[in-house]
């Protein structure tokens, strides 16, 4: 994957954090784990792991 703009790197992040929200929000909602907001946590754990997945795959490749 080649990011040639901030753009590219901003939309990952974004994608990644909506998928957060989605997957990791339902499963703590479920197992009903509201100390914190669980679409919050959600989003904040996609975009860490978007972050991650955009530094570590140009070292893999």
């Amino acid at each position: 994957m080649i990011i040639t703009s901030d753009f590219e790197m901003g939309y990952l992040i974004v994608v990644s954090a909506l998928l957060g929200v989605i997957l990791v929000g339902a499963l703590l909602g479920a197992l009903h784990l509201n100390r914190w907001h669980p679409k919050l946590v959600g989003a904040v754990i996609g975009a860490l792991l978007g972050f991650a997945l955009i530094e570590a795959v140009p070292l893999i490749t």
